[in-house]
């Protein structure tokens, strides 16, 4: 849950602040952008479930059939198809209504990529260079066309993970709960508030029964005052 949380954050730093890609309740996304995940390893997963989470269309794309079955186990994506003409007719949909959409094809990721070169199909994201370590000429090609890398220093991630189990008080209303964690959050962040109200759609059913919080100290000292200690962070 960490490690998605600190993707998703640097994930959200590339959403704007309001406008047309927010809603009536405040809520700034990556609605409309596209990120191509890559392969669909433990890191892609990972990327790939913090992109639904801040509400990106993401293409990624594997040969390793027993990843794509982890993938689609995990709920990391909604589409398995076996071209990239089929993403795309997918993709394109979801980018223009702005919808959060995940899309895996069967096929190596170097040819997608030489496929997508080709085809002119530029992704405004990219992994972080520790997760493309050698990168194809078509992700160099990406780069210099525009394309940003999603990375997070360390020196950039002051935010804890706070996590709670929803107290019993709030087991048959677990949106109150957010709620009322949402209440200790400051009115400027937005990206906190929608990690708690997404969030849990993707993370798992071990996670179901879990809420959790990014926050500085002295927001984690409001929490703790008024939820008690959490199970960790």
């Amino acid at each position: 849950m960490a490690g998605v949380y600190r993707i998703y954050a640097e994930l959200m730093s590339f959403a704007p602040a309001g406008g047309e890609q927010a809603d009536a309740h405040l809520d700034t996304h990556l609605g409309g952008k596209l990120l191509y995940a890559g392969e669909l390893d433990k890191a892609g997963r990972t990327l790939t479930v913090a992109a639904n989470i801040a509400g990106a269309a993401t293409l990624a794309a594997s040969a390793d059939e027993a990843a794509l079955r982890q993938a689609m186990r995990e709920g990391a994506i909604d589409f398995l198809v076996n071209s990239l003409d089929e993403a795309l007719r997918i993709l394109k949909n979801e980018i223009r209504k702005r919808q959060t959409v995940s899309v895996a094809v069967s096929i190596a990721s170097r040819q997608i990529e030489s496929e997508m070169l080709e085809r002119g199909v530029l992704p405004d994201l990219l992994p972080s260079e520790a997760d493309i370590p050698q990168a194809s000429a078509a992700v160099a090609a990406f780069l210099e066309q525009g394309a940003r890398r999603v990375g997070v220093p360390a020196s950039e991630t002051p935010h804890n993970l706070l996590v709670w189990q929803i107290p019993a008080e709030f087991a048959q209303q677990p949106a109150a709960f957010e709620a009322a964690l949402s209440e200790c959050l400051p009115a400027a962040d937005i990206a906190g508030r929608r990690w708690l109200r997404v969030a849990p759609r993707y993370l798992g059913t071990a996670t179901r029964r879990l809420r959790s919080v990014g926050c500085d100290g002295a927001t984690a000292a409001k929490l703790v005052a008024r939820f008690g200690e959490p199970l960790q962070g």
